[in-house]
Formats: C-alpha cells, sequence, structure tokens
C-alpha cells in the first residue's frame, strides 16, 4: 500500500512516505522562528552579564575620576592622555611589544619544527603528540608557579644545576633585570608552541604529497621542498597564528603575574599588569579602565587589519 502503479507502469512514493524522508533531511523543517533564539538565551546572557555589561562599564569609568563613596567626577578623555603621557605605561607598552615579537617568532618557529617532526600518520605519534600539547592544556598560573621555582637562582636550582653540567652559570633568571624579561619570554613560548604545532600539523595534513614527489623529482632539496612547497601552502594558517598571537601577545597577565608580579624593578611591566597595578594598588579606576580601553582598541584594529590583508591577498 505504499505506491500505486499508473497506467504507464510508474510507480508514485506514497506522500507519508516523501514527508517523513523530507522530515528526516531537514528540507522542510518548520517550526516558530524563536526555538532557536531559546536555546541561545542561557549563552547570550552569560556573556551579557560577565562580558558585555562589564565592558560597557569599563568604557563609562574610563570617563570619570572614579571615587567610591563621594562621586564620580566626569574628565573627558583625560585619563586616556595620562596614560599616553605616563612613563611607566609608556615602558610596559615597549615590554608587551618585544613580548608579544618574541613569543609570536619563538612559538612558530619550535612549532613549526615539532610539526615537520611529528607530522606522519604512524600509531605511536600521538603518545607523542599528546605529550607535547600538555603545557597548552595546563593551568597558567600552574605553569607559571613550576617555572619560578625552575628559575630559582641559586647555584643548587633546578636550571642552574643542569646548565653546571656544561660549566655555565649560575644565573639569576626572573630575578635579574638584564635577563627577566627574556626568561618570560622563554616559558610563553615552551606554552604556546605546542599551539601553534597543531595548527601547522592540520595545514601540513592538506598539502598535496604529488608536490612534493615533483619537487624531489626536479632535484630540489629538503629546505627548497619547505620554501617552495610547504611554507606557501602553510600561508593562511601562518595568517590565523598571527593573529591569534598578536591577541595573546597583548593581552599577556598571568604568566607575568605569577613569575614576577612586573618586577623586579619593573623590568617585565607589561600592560595588563600596569592596569592591574593601577586599579588594585593604586585605587585609580579610572586610569585602569582607560588602559583597558586603549588595548581594546590596539587588539581591534590589529586584527581587522590583518584580516583585511589576509583577504586582500586572496582577491588578487
Amino acid at each position: 500500500m505504499g505506491s500505486t502503479a499508473s497506467g504507464g507502469g510508474a510507480v508514485e512514493t506514497h506522500p507519508v512516505r516523501r514527508r517523513r524522508r523530507r522530515r528526516l533531511t531537514g528540507a522542510t523543517s518548520k517550526g516558530p522562528a524563536w526555538v532557536p533564539w531559546l536555546f541561545l538565551l542561557p549563552a547570550a546572557l552569560i556573556f551579557l552579564v560577565f562580558k558585555f555589561i562589564p565592558m560597557a562599564e569599563g568604557i563609562r569609568l574610563s570617563l570619570f575620576e572614579v571615587r567610591p563613596f563621594l562621586g564620580d567626577i566626569y574628565v573627558g578623555f583625560e585619563n586616556y592622555a595620562t596614560i599616553l603621557q605616563d612613563e611607566k605605561f609608556l615602558t610596559a607598552s615597549w615590554h608587551t611589544i618585544v613580548l608579544a615579537g618574541g613569543q609570536t617568532i619563538g612559538a612558530m618557529v619550535i612549532g613549526f619544527l615539532l610539526a615537520l617532526l611529528l607530522e606522519g600518520h604512524t600509531k605511536s605519534l600521538w603518545f607523542v603528540r599528546s605529550a607535547v600539547f600538555l603545557p597548552v592544556v595546563a593551568a597558567t598560573a600552574v605553569i607559571g608557579e613550576i617555572w619560578r621555582l625552575f628559575f630559582y637562582p641559586a647555584p643548587e636550582g633546578f636550571l642552574n644545576e643542569l646548565i653546571s653540567w656544561v660549566g655555565l652559570g649560575p644565573w639569576e633568571y626572573i630575578h635579574d633585570t638584564d635577563t627577566s624579561l627574556v626568561s618570560v619570554m622563554f616559558v610563553g613560548i615552551w606554552k604556546h608552541a605546542p599551539y601553534d604545532m597543531v595548527l601547522i600539523l592540520a595545514g601540513l595534513a592538506g598539502i598535496d604529497r604529488q608536490q612534493y614527489e615533483a619537487a624531489a623529482i626536479d632535484g630540489a632539496s629538503t629546505w627548497q621542498r619547505i620554501r617552495s612547497v610547504t611554507l606557501p601552502a602553510l600561508r593562511p594558517v601562518i595568517t590565523i597564528l598571527l593573529t591569534l598571537a598578536a591577541i595573546r601577545g597583548l593581552r599577556v597577565f598571568t604568566e607575568v603575574y605569577v613569575l614576577t608580579g612586573g618586577g623586579p624593578a619593573g623590568s617585565t611591566d607589561v600592560w595588563m599588569t600596569r592596569v592591574y597595578t593601577t586599579a588594585f594598588e593604586q585605587s585609580e579606576a579610572g586610569l585602569a579602565s582607560a588602559g583597558s580601553v586603549l588595548l581594546f582598541l590596539v587588539t581591534l584594529v590589529l586584527t581587522v587589519s590583518v584580516q583585511w590583508y589576509r583577504r586582500r591577498r586572496e582577491a588578487r
């Protein structure tokens, strides 16, 4: 009874079955328009309460001299002018740029080398990749505390004990103004390189192997294959990594705060630690809000610029 035959022998599918098949494939799914928004409502409320409302309040406070229990005084853009002329904020911005640039380049280079070493379909590689990826999933505060112990400046410290085997040290690492920023940068590279490795591995998996074979037949060396085949094919991945690394580097806070707190003598003070100090130690919430808004604007402009550049290159 599911079909009827006509005079020409054609078989007509039962309407009930046609409706069921369309319902299963979702081709003619119908329902109230508010149903999807109902499922999004909990997440939207969380974002509204814990992100967008605080952002709007931060923008408002950046225009005031905040005086708890006494009433805020509207000062317009005076807080922004004060920050742009403050020597400590300018020094912190330079430290942020150096730290972000060093971590970005170092993590990408190490991540690329790790991806080349761990690329393949061997079953045993999953364990090695998982072990290498562990720093990414570990809490940043825990990583900072562990490395703070590693950087113990005494001769019996962990790292000093290791380098003493080759006749080096002892070094003071995060306790010396000359090496503190580099030490923090090293920790950031160690944490973020596995993340870059995973994205690069995904990019390597999409490269046609025939290109490598053709290059090998033409007599190209390993370096020439990497330069002429691998790197051009990874350009979209590299663009994404640069964007994410720039945002991550400009917003660096936890590892610096746990390792050094911005010291010694402000040698590792970055923008976010300066904002934190201004807000919670100096009780200048208006200035701190202005600093946060400036960082948001810089991050937004940088992200939009990178995306515009990427789309412009793809359109050529």
